[in-house]
């Protein structure tokens, strides 16, 4: 089988047709929340830690950390934003 063209973007097995472990691992991976950094005006992800407890994350461009404690008190929200 040939290598794909070079211009042919495969992001995390999204195209690909078989539905490999890649595709399944992107779709239902870790537990993550969007984060929108004020400071720089970008939107990310940050993951939940292993061992559950928080999302903890940084921004991609001035690294500043943001953390997101996980409680039975907490929220349904899946977006936030760090000012």
């Amino acid at each position: 089988m040939e290598d794909p063209p070079p211009y042919r973007l495969d992001v995390d097995g999204l195209e690909d047709p078989t539905g490999s472990t890649r595709r399944r691992r992107c779709l239902h991976g870790r537990p993550w929340v969007g984060i929108h950094f004020d400071c720089c005006g970008v939107y990310t992800r940050i993951y939940r830690n292993a061992e559950g407890t928080a999302y903890q994350g940084c921004c991609p461009c001035c690294l500043r950390k943001v953390r997101l404690r996980v409680g039975a008190d907490g929220t349904d929200a899946r977006f936030f934003a760090a000012e």
